[in-house]
């Protein structure tokens, strides 16, 4: 983990397309990797987003903004 953030994603609902379940409402948390730091003080941001691909949109952006150091 030599990067300063990672992206984590949690599926908190799921529903059925056919034989498959898709998320439906997935969790998004920008947190620090810092292991000094507490892990109520790692996360940085967080969102709940309407299906997997939207959350790896944001997830993605943020990720990118915080690893340039913006």
């Amino acid at each position: 983990m030599a990067d300063s953030h990672i992206v984590m994603l949690q599926v908190l609902e799921t529903k059925k397309v056919g034989d498959l379940d898709v998320a439906s409402k997935v969790s998004v948390q920008l947190q620090l990797t810092d292991p000094s730091a507490k892990s109520r003080d790692r996360v940085v941001k967080k969102s709940e987003k309407d299906g997997l691909y939207t959350a790896l949109d944001f997830g993605c952006v943020w990720l990118e903004r915080a690893l340039a150091g913006k």
